[in-house]
């Protein structure tokens, strides 16, 4: 009677008071519930991975994984995903929502095979990407989706398949989706052409590696776009020759500062004249003294720089109109040689001819008259 006394004679607005404590108590330990589960999550760590959520990372090296994990902390921007064994990128892969803040992604040393549509998609503040040492057979133009990609740094090299066509990175790199690319390796690839307009949208790009591949000749591929190139590695492939008009595209490179030509097969003839005396005014090649003939014979080994036009196995220059002249004049004594013999024939054979004509000329009588009477 007394507790019920007591409570019946509380005044309305310390009740209201009480409940509004109660409200407030009850929110904060709600409040303190989220933020609990929100930092397990933030903190979650895939298994067989190492993570730091200080240095932002998640490390998934050589754990035999066959698809990339798909509960990655919200925190991670460097993911490492190197020595595994995912062989397919799944449309989707990599979509999170909010999006991740992935700027470093290394699939490097995957067996890597096939990469479908808008698998790297929903990874806008990507900027670094490894894909080397994979066998891809197939890369679909949209696996970064229809907008751009902030991509800075692309590393291919050791990526494709023997069996893979360069039309496969030709027609990824063709699609406008790396404005901002500016660091791409090619290497080691086994790349025998290059298609000629594979660089023409990477206005951004500063570095182009292309080295240990097969490459024979680069005469139709425009470099010109490539405003921005800093350096160029064209080292151990098998070029036999720079013509005018690779070289004068190098010349129109503002920004042009290392170009590396070392291990070649070039062939120290007429052809390499122009490259020869380029080197020896450019300082835009590295280490010209490796730059060294392959053949013929008698100049392997020699540095090109070494060289004078003289020393090389090709036919004394003439003025144009010269040659023209020349050409007409053996024309028309060979048509005047032909003529002489057939009026020689003519000639000699004149009798026979005179007879033959005779014969001609009767046959036609005869078959005139046989007309005009049985008409």
């Amino acid at each position: 009677m007394l507790g019920c006394s007591f409570g019946g004679s509380l005044p309305p607005a310390l009740v209201e008071e009480w409940r509004r404590r109660a409200v407030l108590v009850e929110g904060l330990l709600l409040l303190g519930f989220l933020s609990c589960v929100l930092t397990q999550q933030l903190a979650h760590c895939p298994k067989s991975c190492q993570c730091s959520e200080e240095n932002r990372t998640v490390a998934c090296i050589d754990q035999n994984l066959t698809e990339v994990p798909q509960d990655l902390p919200r925190y991670v921007q460097d993911l490492l995903l190197t020595g595994n064994r995912i062989s397919v990128l799944q449309p989707g892969t990599f979509f999170y929502e909010p999006p991740l803040e992935l700027r470093h992604l290394s699939l490097s040393g995957n067996d890597l095979e096939w990469v479908g549509e808008e698998a790297l998609a929903g990874l806008p503040s990507l900027k670094q990407m490894d894909l080397s040492h994979n066998l891809l057979s197939s890369f679909s133009a949209a696996a970064f989706g229809n907008s751009s990609s902030p991509i800075e740094e692309l590393d291919l090299s050791h990526s494709l398949s023997p069996t893979s066509n360069v039309t496969l990175i030709a027609e990824l790199l063709q699609q406008r989706a790396f404005p901002s690319l500016k660091d791409l390796d090619l290497s080691n690839n086994h790349l025998r052409y290059l298609p000629a307009d594979i660089f023409s949208l990477l206005p951004s790009l500063q570095h182009l590696h292309l080295h240990n591949n097969f490459l024979v000749n680069l005469s139709h591929v425009d470099f010109l776009n490539l405003h921005q190139l800093q350096s160029l590695n064209l080292s151990d492939n098998a070029l036999k020759c720079l013509g005018n008009r690779t070289l004068f595209q190098l010349r129109r490179l503002p920004h042009l500062s290392s170009l590396d030509l070392s291990h070649n097969t070039w062939a120290c003839d007429c052809c390499i004249e122009d490259l020869v005396n380029w080197l020896k005014e450019s300082d835009v090649v590295e280490a010209k003294e490796t730059v060294k003939c392959s053949y013929p014979a008698k100049m392997r080994g020699r540095p090109l720089v070494t060289l004078s036009f003289s020393g090389l196995d090709c036919p004394v220059a003439t003025d144009d109109q010269t040659q023209l002249q020349t050409s007409y004049v053996f024309l028309g004594i060979v048509l005047a040689l032909i003529g002489a013999i057939f009026l020689l024939v003519l000639y000699l054979n004149r009798k026979g001819i005179k007879k033959w004509m005779y014969n001609i000329r009767d046959a036609c009588r005869d078959h005139m008259e046989g007309y005009h009477y049985s008409s």
